[in-house]
């Protein structure tokens, strides 16, 4: 049984809440300093939530309330050119959804309010502060917080992976700016369906709304990182014209594009992944969800690893006498798992502005690839089946997993 009674979590996306509403189960307090001054701030677009996370908001007793704003993807297609390929499946799990990230921010915060949770919003974190019975956070207000651990669930730009560790790696880009739109043109797509198109100016996928229209993002090559901020900066109307000009020869890209208003468009900003971080924990100190494994959003798991990670570090700290053991047992059952799903999600990015040569090869290669090496249960099943037993206990030596 844990001594830790008490958490600090840093970060009030989707890690943690998710991680708050888990230490509440395990029977720790934790209260979440988020540095944004409200709920949501309008930044991120639609992310995907696999089986295997949404089976973790199960265990935090969020995933009603998460399935009823979400999407159900039922089917994926591959489109390259005019070539459309049905992406298989596996068999026996329920359908991807694809949520807002701040409708997901909102679900998550209101579920972890109603358990009880405290969420300080203005908590910019400066400074911490250890002690040999606990960890004190100072806050950018002057405010400050102790308990007896904290937790990094910041993102890819975190604070804590840096005090952790000051020479941590940071966030790589992956060479892509992120745009979405809901476009008024209706595609020849069954509801239910996503679709994943190469266009000639880059990656981008599409699918039916549920109320009409089209939802659509794009991943546009772009030679250098842009802050959210710098990205904003520039008028809504110019990237859509960039946009438009970009996927003119593209179906249904142009049409995706230009029926789409620039009031609307979401300026999602540098795409970024997170390369292997060497220390996850230190003293009082531990990371989770983007702060320590951020996958590309090729991999589909970003969200879903978050909430994993949130869950068995819970477990970890409910099971285990003491922080460093607890902190030991949590990287030893996730670093693998994540480290794999990242390599697999590396590979997909190299395809995703393709060249010259390239494009005009890939609608004879892809059904060759997909029906040579894209087994689903070999490639993603292990990702997606993924249930963690909460009730199963832990232990010092727990293996990698």
């Amino acid at each position: 049984m844990s001594r830790v009674r008490t958490a600090i979590v840093i970060g009030g996306g989707i890690a943690g809440p998710v991680t708050a509403l888990a230490l509440h189960r395990a029977g720790i307090t934790a209260t979440v300093h988020e540095a944004h001054p409200s709920t949501t701030d309008g930044r991120g677009g639609t992310l995907a939530l696999a089986p295997n996370g949404v089976a973790a908001l199960r265990l935090v007793g969020a995933d009603e309330a998460v399935t009823a704003i979400a999407t159900p993807i039922h089917t994926q297609v591959l489109a390259v050119g005019r070539k459309r390929i049905p992406l298989p499946g596996l068999a026996g799990l329920p359908p991807l959804r694809v949520v807002h990230r701040n409708e997901l921010h909102r679900v998550l915060h209101d579920r972890a309010v109603a358990e009880g949770v405290t969420i300080a919003h203005g908590k910019r974190l400066v400074g911490v502060r250890e002690t040999a019975d606990g960890v004190t956070a100072t806050f950018a207000d002057g405010g400050t917080a102790t308990a007896d651990m904290l937790i990094g669930a910041d993102g890819v730009h975190s604070t804590v992976r840096t005090l952790i560790d000051p020479h941590a790696p940071g966030p790589r880009f992956t060479g892509v700016l992120g745009f979405e739109a809901v476009a008024r043109h209706e595609v020849d797509s069954e509801t239910g369906t996503m679709n994943f198109a190469f266009g000639r100016g880059g990656y981008y996928l599409y699918w039916p709304e549920p109320g009409g229209g089209t939802r659509w993002g794009v991943n546009l090559p772009q030679e250098r990182p842009m802050s959210l901020t710098e990205a904003r900066a520039v008028p809504a109307a110019e990237w859509l014209r960039i946009l438009r000009d970009a996927y003119r020869d593209d179906d249904p890209g142009r049409n995706l594009m230009r029926t789409s208003s620039a009031d609307e468009l979401q300026v999602v900003g540098s795409m970024h992944i997170m390369p292997p971080v060497p220390h996850w924990h230190r003293g009082r100190m531990v990371l989770v969800g983007d702060a320590a494994h951020a996958p590309s959003n090729s991999s589909g798991q970003g969200a879903s690893l978050s909430i994993e990670s949130a869950v068995q570090l819970a477990r970890c700290l409910r099971d285990l006498p003491d922080v460093p053991s607890a902190f030991g047992a949590y990287e030893r059952l996730r670093r693998e798992r994540v480290e794999k799903v990242a390599a697999r999600a590396a590979r997909i990015n190299h395809a995703k502005a393709p060249g010259p040569v390239a494009r005009a090869i890939m609608p004879v290669l892809m059904p060759l690839f997909i029906k040579a090496a894209m087994n689903p249960e070999k490639t993603i099943g292990h990702e997606q089946r993924y249930v963690i037993d909460w009730e199963a206990p832990v232990t010092a030596g727990v293996p990698v997993g």
